[in-house]
């Protein structure tokens, strides 16, 4: 198991950047595909990006992509997001998820491990 805890979120104005961390326990954290999810409320759990092990391969959804960035510190356990151009509509709840499964995807369910979440929001 590894636990994940994120940090960073806060209110920012439109335009205007945030930087996100996802610190994980244990020493095999470089092991782990790593993700990071957003919600709303009243909507459904959403993917924003996604990182492979040595961080060689990124994923961002398209309605992220050219704004976020993910990123990961093997040597520090240290998961983070770079968003950038923030709109109101990034406003959700931001949680990072492990998973030790080689997975090449973007489904919240193939990720196991969830941290608590950190708040952003975005004012117009």
């Amino acid at each position: 198991q590894v636990q994940l805890v994120e940090s960073g979120g806060g209110l920012v104005q439109a335009g205007g950047s945030l930087r996100l961390s996802c610190a994980a326990s244990g020493r095999t954290f470089s092991t782990y595909f790593v993700g990071w999810f957003r919600q709303a409320p009243g909507k459904e759990r959403e993917f924003v990006a996604r990182i492979s092990r040595s961080g060689s391969t990124t994923v961002s959804a398209e309605s992220v992509k050219g704004r976020f960035i993910i990123s990961r510190d093997n040597a520090k356990n240290m998961v983070y997001l770079q968003m950038n151009s923030l709109k109101p509509e990034d406003t959700a709840v931001y949680y990072c998820a492990a998973t030790e499964s080689i997975f090449y995807g973007s489904d919240p369910n193939r990720y196991n491990q969830w941290g608590q979440g950190t708040q952003v929001t975005v004012s117009s």
